[in-house]
């Protein structure tokens, strides 16, 4: 009976660290089991880099993340929905840039707020924004003399 009791407790103690570390990795990971928070909406050229759970960030503190990337078939750009905290406003004069965190970082949806007093509602659209710029084209620019120069 006594190596039957340990065995219960050891087997308790391994699913209180496993049901801790779900919680933790979530909350790192940036999941959330509660709905707090509100949707913006925005259209870009090109999302490279980015994809559902992308941190959103304005003046490098994240605000909220990804939630949906999604094809318009009709005008070829890519939707997104960018999930702000609540109690977080955006004025509604704001951009929407796609950046990076470096050479080898990975890339984030920037908000650089404007100057307006008015915010943004729930589910309303950031009308500017700037995708993503490709590196690999940068970088064949610079290699072949860039686009501009005279021959």
């Amino acid at each position: 009976m006594s190596q039957h009791n340990a065995e219960t407790i050891v087997g308790g103690v391994v699913l209180v660290a496993a049901v801790g570390f779900i919680a933790y990795a979530s909350q790192f990971a940036g999941l959330s089991m509660s709905d707090g928070g509100y949707d913006l909406n925005a259209s870009f050229r090109s999302v490279e880099g980015v994809s559902v759970g992308t941190d959103v960030r304005m003046v490098g503190v994240k605000i909220g993340s990804v939630s949906d990337l999604a094809l318009d078939t009709e005008l070829f750009r890519a939707q997104a929905v960018l999930s702000i905290e609540d109690g977080i406003g955006v004025p509604n004069d704001s951009t929407a840039i796609i950046s990076s965190e470096g050479l080898l970082g990975g890339n984030f949806v920037e908000i650089l707020p404007g100057a307006s007093m008015d915010n943004f509602q729930p589910g309303e659209e950031i009308i500017d924004t700037q995708g993503a710029v490709s590196l690999m084209s940068l970088l064949l620019k610079f290699v072949s003399g860039g686009s501009g120069g005279t021959e």
